[in-house]
């Protein structure tokens, strides 16, 4: 059956599911040729030179590595499927559902982002000091809240649940990743392993967001309420506590775990920032994470209305399937990021780290040409595709950033600077949010296309300008 012949079946409305079929197709030829390619280097799987010098570790054995990975993507699987379950229908239940006011549900968003913005640098700091697993069991915890707290269309309750929103999105991108890194150490995994892990991880994620979307699609097709995603989306969180509980093991970023009296981590937080601060690689780091974050979290606001404004279809957008869509664009570029990590580390093109300083440049300034692309265009097909484009982006960015934060950040202060990085990031986006949201979106669009091409540049001189010196001067991971 030609694309032709499908794309007639698929008509009258029916343009999202065709796409997503034929993405579907791509990410299951790529997800071939990917294994046809891992598996006939399988023998030669050995620890390059470069690797044993950046991870400054001995080989540790295949099973070490398989269980390190069954351990963590089984609850980063179950953690993110109940943060996808919630992303193509949160604006819908505020805007649609409950009838609040664009500028209201701005409020919202701007109200977790400012409460995770606060958090950020104490989260970390808590999560090194008093152990990665407990955040990551009270991550459950705040995310349960936030669903059960959405279920309710009264003000003071949903800003209390944005609040525990915000919180609990610093815990997942800061100390989830921590807990790996941590462990992988550990017991010995090098940085081809981990980075093995890292791009298994986004893979998973793209798999489980995808379905994620299609099952909240037919949930809210069925149950005629944009609630009932955050019902599902807090089961999940139930059985990730129970997982997580069960199989985790503690981890610390000091030595002992010892706890101290300094509750508010100041110490912790001021002697991080120092490190940061007398690195230009360390903040260029951070200014790659505020500038790619900041884009990504005001994307999730505004792909809705930017796609509504657009169409000329009389018939409510299936938020599900394109959601559906943007996640297996996000697998598309995983699948790519570890085609591209094997070939360099097969060949020795490049150190490890100088390949994914390369990398996180060039995920920058595809973004950013993807916003310009959907700024530039008022058509409905040519802003899926640039969000489609972007999307891709995000499945090569984590796994690159998290090999960064790897190599150049000492497992002492890892969480703690990852979330430090969020302030900025934070208040990068409340402001564009604050900005006049329908009025201003186009600019806050180009405001992204923007600092994404800066972030590009920056990147390029300073991570790939510099990281050839790191790497043969010592590659490890540094204080």
């Amino acid at each position: 059956m030609g694309l032709t012949t499908l794309h007639s079946r698929f008509s009258d409305g029916g343009f999202y599911q065709f796409w997503l079929v034929v993405f579907a197709l791509l990410c299951l030829t790529l997800l071939c040729v990917e294994r046809y390619v891992t598996g006939k280097g399988k023998d030669k799987s050995k620890e390059s030179a470069d690797d044993r010098l950046e991870s400054a570790r001995p080989a540790c054995s295949g099973s070490a590595l398989g269980i390190l990975a069954k351990k963590y993507l089984v609850v980063y699987a179950i953690v993110m499927a109940a943060d996808w379950l919630q992303g193509p229908y949160i604006y819908s239940l505020y805007r649609e559902q409950y009838g609040f006011p664009e500028r209201m549900v701005a409020l919202f968003f701007v109200t977790g982002f400012v409460s995770g913005g606060m958090a950020a640098p104490l989260v970390g700091a808590w999560a090194d000091q008093h152990g990665r697993k407990k955040l990551c069991l009270a991550f459950c915890l705040s995310y349960f809240s936030t669903c059960v707290l959405s279920l309710f269309p009264i003000l003071p309750v949903l800003l209390v649940g944005r609040l525990c929103g915000g919180i609990s999105g610093s815990i997942l991108y800061s100390a989830f990743e921590s807990w790996l890194i941590s462990s992988a150490s550990s017991v010995g995994l090098s940085n081809g392993d981990l980075s093995t892990i890292l791009g298994r991880a986004t893979l998973v994620n793209g798999f489980v967001a995808t379905g994620a979307g299609v099952f909240s699609n037919k949930l809210v097709a069925t149950t005629h309420n944009f609630a009932s995603p955050m019902v599902a989306s807090g089961c999940l969180l139930v059985v990730g506590f129970l997982v997580i509980r069960a199989t985790w093991s503690e981890n610390y970023g000091t030595l002992d775990g010892s706890p101290t009296k300094d509750l508010w981590q100041t110490k912790r937080l001021s002697h991080a920032w120092k490190i940061a601060y007398n690195d230009p690689m360390l903040l260029t780091l951070g200014l790659m994470q505020t500038c790619f974050e900041g884009s990504m979290y005001l994307f999730v606001f505004v792909w809705v209305p930017s796609l509504q404004e657009a169409t000329h279809s009389p018939d409510a957008l299936p938020l599900g399937y394109i959601f559906s869509s943007f996640m297996i664009s996000i697998m598309i570029g995983s699948i790519f990021y570890n085609l591209i990590a094997t070939y360099t580390k097969r060949n020795e093109v490049d150190s490890s780290l100088t390949t994914h300083a390369k990398l996180s440049s060039l995920v920058c300034a595809l973004s950013s040409l993807a916003f310009a692309a959907c700024v530039s265009s008022k058509s409905e097909q040519v802003r899926f595709f640039a969000f489609c484009a972007f999307e891709a982006c995000v499945g090569v960015y984590y796994p690159a950033q998290g090999m960064l934060r790897g190599t150049l950040i000492s497992n002492e202060h890892r969480a703690t600077l990852s979330s430090l990085f969020r302030v900025p990031l934070n208040i990068f986006v409340v402001i564009s949010l604050m900005t006049g949201v329908s009025s201003a979106r186009q600019a806050v669009l180009s405001a992204c296309a923007t600092i994404l091409g800066f972030s590009s540049l920056m990147a390029g001189f300073y991570l790939v300008g510099k990281s050839e010196e790191v790497a043969v001067g010592n590659g490890a991971a540094r204080p």
